[in-house]
């Protein structure tokens, strides 16, 4: 008797027996979609294995076979359990994580080419050998990146392979796609998550013997054959990081399938990672750095401790320097961009009487007011209101806003120059650098690469540098490097810290004064890369539950072992998010694989009624 083992894309991390009717045993292949009938409702499995035995009693059959050819070939079967193993999900939430909505939900797919096939005695064999040492590109001037990817990419396709190259935005990869297209001389793919089309996108890929995928983070996992090469451009951007189970990050991915795959890997950046330099101080990557054409910008740090007295504690936006310097550049009819790392016109209102802040009922946050609009908003849900005539609380008349966003900062630039052309950039598919005189951005401008301004001002860059955030300090070093390979005449930043690493870093122009730094402090304090986090989410609808529940379970598991130790038990940031309620315990081992072992090992046997577990493995 024949027996598949079959995974589901839901949080149970077991292969169920299912029995294979005797008309399908030529046809069914691991890798292949099945109709089972699971807790009496008819769902898509995903076959991994098969067996002979079974310990299982009563067992059911297939209802039916999707696909007629495998839809994972052996090499993403396997990066789909080492996903699962390395990030603490289910295997099939690993497998699903790679498919498109459609093919998750059973609809059919078109005939598949698929070069790695598996076989059923040799389905989950041990990972290849990466096709050379993966390459950590420092681009001190990301221009010139897409000429070192073409040239990397036709020396693939001289070898009959393919390539995935990784973008941390759709703007930027549909950007590429018209440059290397017009240099290739054929099609270039696009691949993301809801794109219109995906599915239809995916089987293109899917059939093809030789292809090149531009996309997002998903993309990652694109169906192509015979890959060979793979590139993460801008590798220390954090929105590689996924936010839902499981919650992987595509360089750790793109590792693991460039070494299955055998397949190069070069890890792109204008300032790394701490991940990857330390890794390369290990000798586990190679280092090539790509040199500056343009003169470096200049850096003029005010400390705002030394100003006076007045102009400190004065709520103008602008400093007096600031607005000089901003004048100056107009008289010559240069470009200013104005940085500040937050949307919307104020970043809360609140009642003046009794002080109570407006706040979104399903995420329990401060609302953001948009003056353009009049309206409220939520920057983690869908969630939108008018703002109210009276305080909901104490019925006073007197809602008053404070804080400053990008439209605050517009209008107060309106204000002080009115002669001048102000554009708040919102969306890069309307930036045109010739389009005005003053443009005020958050991090969006960073994707919009080749324009040079003549001043970048640089706003409440204290306020990154302060947040509760291990990694607060290297996030501000990426922001900085990334603004100042937009210019090379000035950058002002106003700052309370100017003696801080990340800015003697960037007044010498030497990256190695913030990573010796940065690492010093990451090995005195245990902090990665010195040693693996785990975080331990526990949500739910009831706060006393949840918070009852994350107690239990700290209570468990903070004895540890001797590789593991539990380091906090804390609400979750936020504490309320889209209706559910989050607490949240850290965890730290020196390795990845005991920290992911002990926590599947024990998290398995937690139930607690309403509460849903997730780990979430190098969070950042």
């Amino acid at each position: 008797m024949l027996y598949a083992k079959v995974v589901l894309g839901l949080p149970v991390d077991l292969a169920f027996d299912y029995s294979v009717p005797a008309d399908l045993h030529k046809t069914i292949s691991a890798g292949a979609r099945v109709l089972i009938n699971f807790r009496n409702k008819k769902s898509v499995g995903y076959v991994v294995g098969f067996t002979h035995k079974t310990e299982i009693k009563n067992i059911k059959a297939i209802l039916g076979l999707i696909d007629e050819k495998p839809l994972l070939g052996k090499n993403m079967l396997l990066v789909a359990r080492k996903l699962s193993e390395y990030y603490c999900s289910s295997y099939g939430e690993a497998i699903e994580a790679m498919l498109p909505e459609e093919v998750r939900r059973g609809k059919p797919v078109k005939n598949l080419i698929l070069g790695d096939a598996p076989q059923r005695d040799t389905l989950l064999t041990e990972p290849g050998t990466l096709g050379s040492v993966p390459v950590l590109l420092h681009d001190l001037e990301p221009c010139g990146r897409f000429d070192i990817y073409l040239e990397e990419i036709k020396k693939a396709q001289d070898n009959n392979k393919s390539a995935i190259v990784l973008f941390s935005g759709i703007f930027s990869a549909l950007k590429a796609k018209a440059i290397f297209e017009k240099v290739l001389g054929r099609e270039v793919h696009i691949s993301y998550r809801k794109q219109p089309g995906e599915l239809e996108s995916w089987e293109n890929i899917h059939t093809q013997d030789l292809c090149v995928v531009l996309g997002t983070r998903s993309a990652i996992f694109a169906p192509v054959n015979n890959l060979g090469l793979i590139i993460l451009d801008h590798e220390e951007d954090s929105v590689y990081k996924q936010e839902q189970v499981p919650h992987y990050h595509a360089r750790q991915a793109a590792l693991m399938r460039a070494e299955i795959e055998g397949a190069k890997l070069i890890l792109e950046s204008i300032s790394p990672s701490l991940e990857s330099y330390y890794l390369y101080q290990k000798n586990k990557i190679s280092y090539r750095v790509i040199p500056r054409k343009k003169i470096p910008p200049e850096v003029k740090l005010i400390d705002t401790k030394r100003m006076a007295y007045a102009e400190r504690k004065s709520k103008a936006i602008f400093f007096r320097t600031l607005s000089d310097a901003i004048f100056s550049i107009l008289n010559s009819k240069g470009k200013t961009l104005v940085f500040l790392n937050r949307k919307g016109f104020a970043t809360y209102a609140a009642c003046h009487n009794c002080g109570v802040a407006l706040k979104c009922p399903a995420c329990n946050i401060s609302l953001v007011y948009h003056f353009d609009q009049d309206i409220l908003r939520c920057h983690h849900c869908s969630f939108k209101m008018a703002p109210p005539k009276i305080c909901p609380n104490c019925n006073a008349g007197y809602i008053k806003y404070f804080g400053t966003g990008t439209a605050k900062i517009e209008s107060e630039l309106n204000r002080q120059f009115p002669q001048a052309r102000i554009k708040r950039v919102d969306a890069l598919e309307d930036f045109n650098i010739a389009s005005a005189d003053i443009f005020v951005s958050t991090s969006l401008i960073l994707k919009e690469e080749g324009c040079n301004f003549d001043l970048i001002c640089v706003l409440n860059i204290d306020n990154l540098l302060n947040r509760v955030d291990y990694m607060a300090a290297e996030k501000v070093f990426y922001l900085l490097s990334g603004l100042a390979a937009l210019t090379d005449k000035k950058i002002i930043i106003p700052t309370s810290f100017p003696g801080h690493h990340c800015f003697k870093a960037l007044l010498s122009g030497d990256h190695n004064i913030f990573y010796g730094q940065e690492l010093k402090y990451r090995k005195q304090l245990k902090f990665p890369p010195y040693k693996h986090m785990g975080l331990v989410k526990l949500r739910g609808k009831d706060l006393d539950k949840v918070k009852k529940a994350a107690q239990d379970l700290f209570a468990l598991l903070k004895e540890g072992d001797k590789v593991v130790k539990a380091l906090s038990l804390n609400p979750g940031q936020p504490e309320k998010l889209r209706g559910n309620f989050y607490w949240q315990i850290l965890f730290s081992a020196l390795s990845a694989r005991k920290l992911t072992k002990f926590l599947k090992m024990h998290i398995k046997e937690f139930r607690y009624s309403g509460i849903i577990v997730t780990v979430d493995l190098d969070p950042i």
